[in-house]
């Protein structure tokens, strides 16, 4: 955990919303010099905060509203800090709640050296970070209807398709004898035909931007054995700039590679913090483990190995994290990927 401790004049807590905003100005000794509900507007919000321009750092918690706040601050050279929702959870929570309150404790948090940050993605690479979680979120859907119609397949005691369902060659809605039946599978292949489209034209147009921000980044990645274009692109948009991670500890926790435990007075109480990390980096190693052992004979003997000594399960998430690692001193040094060196470590 990463805390906010540099010093200044002014500290402007912002409880943020969608459309309205509580802003909460208190300087060094503790004093609220101002506190006010304004709507969302980048000139109200300037206006507020020329009395104390000289020197003012603005926090704002981590929701989905923050991008254009923190774009404006960047314009106009005032210090941003993005505070991480979960871990602030922890440290302010109350009996009670409202604006007020929550701006005033993000701005006590700011002044005493206790906001817990978040990264503040920058603007350049955000768009196209988000349109891959976009393309994510289309896949899964699109998986939805093809679960749809093999479980339709099972409810009908029909064979199996005996793989893949090969949908644009036919022969899939003739199957269903009830016509009611085969009008649902009908609506369901004509989603998965436009959804074919859009995925397509998605993954083209981000292949064609990840080469023109980051492009020996990308190609570094493509030479892990099963990590394509999309898991490439995955691990460059949600990583970013692998600075921020002084050590190679501290990027596998944020990617959710390993369990954080909890002790007291000696005591093993369990883990936790299990939705505290990249969401996105954890599914993009996971399925690069999976895919690893498909392609390298090297990868599946080493598993083998983790097996006979963890078991099946506990051997992949180990392979996952042993990937993670690879990653980060891949990015750290500029380096490709070196088989050798993976499976006698």
């Amino acid at each position: 955990m990463r805390f906010y401790n540099r010093q200044h004049r002014f500290y402007c807590g912002i409880d943020l919303h969608a459309r309205t905003m509580f802003v909460v100005i208190m300087d060094q000794a503790g004093s609220i010099l101002l506190e006010r509900n304004v709507k969302t507007d980048p000139e109200v919000f300037l206006s507020l905060l020329v009395p104390y321009r000289e020197d003012v750092v603005v926090a704002v918690e981590c929701i989905f509203t923050w991008y254009w706040l923190a774009d404006l601050c960047a314009d106009e050279k005032i210090p941003f800090v993005l505070g991480h929702a979960l871990y602030m959870k922890a440290i302010h929570g109350g009996k009670a709640k409202n604006d007020r309150i929550e701006a005033r404790k993000i701005a006590a948090l700011l002044r005493g050296g206790m906001i817990p940050q978040a990264y503040d993605y920058p603007a350049p690479m955000r768009s196209t970070r988000d349109l891959l979680r976009r393309r994510l979120y289309l896949v899964r859907q699109r998986a939805e209807l093809l679960s749809h119609v093999l479980n339709t397949n099972s409810q009908c005691n029909l064979p199996d398709f005996g793989g893949r369902i090969h949908y644009k060659c036919g022969g899939v809605v003739e199957r269903f004898a009830d016509a009611s039946v085969r009008k649902s599978i009908e609506t369901d292949l004509k989603l998965l035909e436009h959804y074919d489209e859009l995925i397509t034209d998605l993954e083209l147009y981000i292949v064609r931007t990840a080469k023109l921000h980051d492009a020996d980044t990308f190609h570094r990645l493509r030479s892990i054995p099963g990590v394509g274009k999309i898991l490439a692109m995955t691990i460059l948009y949600e990583v970013h700039d692998i600075d921020r991670f002084p050590r190679v500890q501290e990027f596998c926790s944020y990617g959710r590679l390993v369990k954080c435990s909890r002790e007291s007075a000696g005591k093993h109480q369990g883990f936790g913090g299990q939705k505290i990390g990249n969401v996105h980096l954890k599914w993009a190693f996971s399925e690069a483990a999976v895919s690893f052992l498909s392609k390298c004979a090297e990868g599946r003997a080493l598993v083998e190995r983790l097996r006979r000594k963890h078991g099946k399960g506990k051997a992949l998430s180990i392979l996952a994290h042993k990937l993670g690692r690879a990653v980060y001193y891949m990015m750290a040094r500029g380096k490709t990927f070196d088989m050798q060196r993976f499976v006698s470590c």
